[in-house]
């Protein structure tokens, strides 16, 4: 940036460190304040609600400026962060005091949405990711991160297949190189509205120079290892990561010590809609976690836990051998009550392992962060122990894969004291008898203090003023304090330092003397006590691959012991998955709503059984008679069984499926200018266009947007498509009670449907699922619970009567069309001319009519070809 004549040194300074951060909100520390300036300070005074206001700037005009407390930091922080701002902090690297000319300031951290570490910002139970994309020429390289765990995945996808890939990341931040800003559209059109995206230099998306940083950073010759020795987009991608967190966070990243090759085909990708209607992760009606399938499943008891059980539920396995492991390993903890119930009690003393080290390993920690890091490492040996007396393979591999780390937790108890302050500038942080250097220090501080009793005692003496005062603060340092009344007293050796109202301040030699000593003594003491801090946190940092294996392990377990818990509390059983195509679900039950049931009340179990004969089921019947809850319930136990969990059922017999697709409810997209009906045409699209025979396919309604006739056209062709093309397992609720014919049609295709009972004023809703079609949907019986006037009901019913009547009219019109078409169809004769008649010829009136007027008993077969010839050549005409 050019330098400009009038500006001042201070705004030439935070120019020249401004134009290093494009794109970024520089909080520059001046004095106690965090400022910003020009176009930052407008985004900062509008984002955060803080006031506007503007500073000289030398001759030249005023600039905006707009700043907060130093103390307020991580607070507007992350205020600004959420809004998806990136903001660097540019801290004072000297104290202003002793400054020769503009205070030296730095960018010591840069905090952006994909890459923080606040506990202001971060979900403990979600994990933060940074994602990086390299667009090759046939592939995209994807790497993702999250740097408060060190998970590190890479992997390489096609096109076609980005957005299941982030659907599966649920990245925070997505980097790529501005080569590629083409590809914006794209992407945003993948992820949510809020995603935050950062453009980087296109030199950084090398090949050779992403090698040559992959190398340089895990000490390696090749990545073979890692599984990406031949992934080279990928390699880019991890690469740009590594690169990116190196310029932002000015921190060591030696504990990122893994990176791993993700499986994008190891697991079913739930897209945004399935996660939303099933209300796995968040409600529907709030957003919140209540009411949803994890938090009903969420018995964990750590951090690292909960949020390997969110990946879980989120990215269900389609591993047989994974999940049968997980599913034995919960039927281990099950039966062993005992051992399940010490473990978590073991697990309830543990810190969050995995953010708690990277705090440490990046220079984040306090001294109670490595306190409770090091009693959580004291537990590890303890619940080790434990696990040898469960004898499943999974439980004995975490078994294996718990650390100990016992030198670490002597070093922590040796050296960190146990009532150790926050802050390692309030002192106090290393253990007595730790350091001989450190103990000396103390012991001349603590001498010089005692000294200062005693100057205060002669003093009093001397002078005879018995009210004098030997204080101190931070301004004057130690003084002699005497009133008033008694400053004629003062000896002629007493300098004074300050006029007070209803007192005078004094300094002596021998104070003066002693002051330098406490003064340089707490000074070496707190420069000597992070130093030795600091080398703890190395300590602690070197073991850090051990502790992660730990964490993991350890995270792993909660999981599964989560899973024991909910299967014992609320009587689930154990499934059997299989890779055949089948499904077979004996007293399925709807994990959460089972549990909101009012008390006295059970939730009435349904069965639903899928097999060769039988691969779309049908349902009709009325609303509120529980259609949308028995769809939901065998999704849900479907994902149940294929994270390794037990299920809510008498039986279970669950088939792998390769995907879960849902199309519920009805919603708009106003914002992209969508109705109703089209947002519930893309998402059924979506499920035409992506099922396969293996997919479980929920649809809750389809074609109730639009017209009668029009829907149920969509609904029958689309069935038909379900059937006949992709042939995947389909649940399918609707009120097109027309739809129940598809049965003598499809081989496939029962229909089932949601049991009432009928009364003389009202109906009653069983919840049963039972064969066949329904009858009638009951909704004015609905509309009346709902409270609507006796009069609308009462009307309502003499209209549905009308309509009802005039239906079964033109259903004994379309038979008696039907059986004359056939009747003439069956009497043509190959040498004739003649033509063919369908039921879609009657939409044309003057034929239908004509039809209908003819008496066949009167005609020859030949005869009747020709009249009706004659009748539609005629119509046609006309």
């Amino acid at each position: 940036m050019a330098k400009k004549q009038d500006d001042t040194p201070l705004m030439r300074q935070y120019e020249k460190i401004k134009s290093q951060y494009p794109g970024v909100i520089l909080l520059f520390r001046v004095g106690d304040f965090y400022e910003t300036f020009n176009e930052d300070a407008k985004l900062v005074s509008e984002a955060v609600g803080i006031v506007l206001t503007k500073r000289a700037n030398g001759a030249a005009a005023e600039v905006p400026l707009a700043g907060f407390p130093h103390h307020a930091l991580e607070n507007y922080v992350a205020r600004l962060v959420r809004k998806g701002f990136r903001v660097a902090v540019c801290e004072q690297m000297e104290d202003p005091k002793f400054a020769r000319g503009i205070v030296k300031r730095e960018v010591t951290d840069v905090i952006t949405p994909g890459v923080n570490f606040s506990d202001k910002l971060l979900d403990e139970k979600r994990n933060n990711y940074l994602c990086a994309l390299h667009f090759a020429k046939d592939l995209i390289g994807v790497a993702f991160i999250d740097v408060t765990t060190a998970e590190f995945q890479a992997f390489e996808v096609a096109r076609a297949h980005l957005g299941d890939a982030l659907q599966a990341i649920q990245p925070s931040e997505i980097l790529y190189s501005k080569k590629q800003k083409a590809e914006r559209d794209f992407l945003t059109s993948l992820t949510s509205a809020h995603m935050a995206f950062t453009e980087l230099d296109e030199w950084l998306f090398n090949l050779d120079y992403a090698e040559q940083t992959l190398h340089s950073h895990f000490k390696t010759q090749s990545l073979k290892g890692f599984g990406l020795e031949a992934m080279h987009a990928a390699k880019v991608a991890a690469a740009v990561i590594l690169n990116y967190l190196a310029d932002t966070q000015r921190s060591k990243l030696e504990y990122i010590n893994k990176l791993s090759r993700f499986d994008l085909g190891e697991s079913i990708v739930l897209d945004a809609q399935t996660k939303r209607n099933l209300e796995i992760i968040y409600s529907m009606q709030d957003g919140s976690r209540e009411g949803t399938l994890i938090a009903v499943l969420d018995k964990t008891l750590t951090s690292m836990g909960a949020r390997l059980l969110k990946r879980w539920i989120s990215q269900p396995s389609r591993n047989l051998d994974v999940i049968s492991l997980r599913l034995d390993a919960v039927e281990e903890l099950v039966s062993c009550k005992s051992v399940r119930e010490t473990l978590r009690e073991r697990l309830k003393m543990l810190c969050d392992l995995e953010r708690v080290l990277t705090r440490i390993a990046t220079g984040r920690a306090t001294p109670k962060d490595v306190l409770l890091l090091g009693e959580s490492l004291s537990y590890l040996p303890t619940i080790q122990s434990q696990l040898t007396a469960l004898q499943t393979s999974l439980l004995s591999k975490l078994r294996t894969e718990i650390q100990p780390c016992d030198e670490l937790v002597l070093l922590i108890r040796s050296a960190i004291s146990s009532d150790a302050p926050v802050s390692l500038s309030d002192g106090g942080v290393i253990q007595p008898g730790y350091n001989a250097e450190l103990d000396a220090l103390r012991n001349l501080a603590s001498n010089a203090k005692d000294q200062l009793l005693k100057i205060q005692s002669e003093e009093r003496e001397k002078t005879g003023i018995s009210s004098l005062k030997v204080l101190y603060n931070k301004v004057f340092g130690y003084y002699i304090e005497v009133s008033n009344a008694n400053k004629n007293k003062v000896p002629p050796y007493y300098e004074r330092k300050q006029t007070m109202a209803n007192a005078e301040r004094y300094t002596i030699p021998a104070l003066k003397e002693y002051e330098a000593q406490i003064l340089s003594a707490e000074e070496k003491i707190l420069e000597l006590e992070a130093r030795l801090f600091a080398d703890v946190c190395r300590s602690i940092a070197l073991a850090s691959e051990r502790i992660q294996s730990s964490a993991r392990a350890i995270a792993a377990l909660d999981c599964l012991l989560s899973f024991a818990e909910v299967a014992s509390l609320y009587n689930y059983t154990k499934p059997t998955v299989t890779l055949d195509d089948t499904l077979t679900i004996v007293g399925g039950r709807h994990p959460v709503l089972e549990r909101l049931m009012p008390l006295g009340e059970k939730y009435v179990p349904n069965d639903c059984i899928f097999d060769d004969q039988t691969r779309i089921m049908l349902i009709t019947g009325p609303n509120m008679a529980g259609k949308s809850s028995y769809l939901r319930q065998v999704g849900l136990i479907v994902l149940l069984a294929q994270i390794g969990c037990f299920v809510p059922a008498e039986r279970a017999v669950v088939g792998l499926v390769d995907k879960i697709f849902t199309r519920v409810g009805a919603s708009d997209n106003l914002a992209a200018g969508e109705s109703t009906f089209l947002v519930e045409m893309h998402e059924t699209a979506n499920i035409l266009n992506n099922a396969t025979s293996r997919s479980l396919v929920l649809l809750d309604e389809v074609g109730r947007g639009t017209s009668t006739y029009d829907g149920m056209s969509i609904a029958w062709a689309m069935t038909e498509y379900l059937h006949d093309v992709i042939g995947a397992k389909t649940l399918f609720a609707t009120h097109y009670h027309e739809l129940a014919e598809l049965e003598a049609h499809l081989a496939k295709v029962k229909n089932f449907n949601a049991t009432v009972a009928e009364t003389a004023d009202k109906v009653i809703f069983l919840r049963k699922i039972e064969r066949g079609a329904a009858q009638s949907s009951f909704g004015i019986e609905v509309a009346k619970m709902a409270g609507l006037p006796a009069s609308v009901v009462a009307r309502a019913k003499e209209i549905l009567a009308r309509l009802e009547r005039e239906e079964a009219a033109r259903v004994l019109e379309e038979k008696d069309l039907r059986s004359k078409v056939q009747q003439i169809e069956r009497a043509s004769v190959p040498s004739q001319d003649h033509f063919q008649i369908s039921l879609f010829d009657m939409s044309d009136g003057k034929l239908r009519e004509a039809l209908l007027a003819l008496d066949l008993n009167r005609l020859t077969p030949i005869e009747a070809l020709l009249k009706l010839a004659e009748l539609r050549r005629l119509a046609e005409s006309l």
